[in-house]
């Protein structure tokens, strides 16, 4: 299987997670099926990361998108409230933390100097997410998952930092498919039992089904059609928010 064909399948088992969260009416094997889907976009972020020829752009890239959904979700509740809101949708900024990592270690692994310099960085802006509240009062009216859309926090965001730790396994694992098939199920079974201990009850585990795709990775790109990918994420979000509050009345 080549990047796209699995782009689409991570794209189709999100809008069916998407699907029961908006209507949660529906059945719950369309969130059990939507566990999948993040996994299988962190792969292929990675070995995006590994080919492409300007990471600086692709981190840019990542970045502006975070902080667009986070404006996008922000206005999104404040023109059209409803008892639970847009959601946290934001999947650009762990994969933004992950390829700022990768990066870190890559050079560290060049020059220690350089790669101290990097993780002070990292240290400076997670010191900023929690200071900056106390430098300009106003920012106390925004709850973490704005803020970190704008000063990414390795902690607060849409997967938390476990996924963005997979995604580092991913990338240095990515050629050593046994290695990887190991960690990946020694993730999910970390997940399940996580969420058993916390919750009762596990779906996350789940995404254990992306693994089969990820094990037939081709090494192709296949069709381009980046920036569908990109519009497509905030387009059927929003449509579906719109359908179940203010067209089905679902709110």
């Amino acid at each position: 299987m080549n990047t796209f064909m699995l782009k689409i399948l991570a794209l189709l088992f999100m809008f069916l997670d998407h699907i029961h969260l908006y209507f949660p009416e529906t059945p719950a094997i369309l969130t059990w099926i939507g566990r999948a889907s993040y996994p299988l976009f962190l792969f292929c972020m990675v070995w995006g990361y590994h080919y492409t020829k300007n990471r600086k752009i692709c981190l840019l890239r990542l970045y502006l998108l975070s902080a667009f959904m986070t404006v996008f979700g922000y206005t999104i509740d404040y023109f059209l409230p409803t008892a639970r809101g847009y959601g946290n949708h934001n999947i650009f900024l762990p994969m933004f933390l992950v390829g700022i990592i990768i990066s870190i270690i890559e050079a560290y692994q060049k020059d220690r100097k350089k790669g101290c310099i990097f993780l002070g960085i990292l240290f400076a802006v997670q010191l900023l997410f929690f200071i900056l509240p106390g430098i300009l009062p106003f920012v106390r009216n925004f709850n973490g998952d704005i803020i970190t859309g704008i000063i990414p926090n390795l902690y607060i965001n849409q997967y938390g930092f476990q996924f963005v730790a997979l995604g580092v396994l991913m990338y240095f694992l990515k050629e050593k498919k046994d290695s990887l098939c190991i960690m990946y199920v020694i993730f999910c079974i970390a997940q399940f039992s996580e969420e058993m201990l916390v919750y009762g009850t596990a779906s996350q585990w789940l995404m254990i089904a992306a693994l089969p795709f990820i094990m037939r990775y081709n090494n192709q790109k296949g069709y381009g059609m980046k920036y569908f990918f990109y519009v497509f994420y905030p387009a059927h979000t929003f449509l579906l928010f719109y359908l179940a509050n203010f067209v089905l009345n679902k709110a």
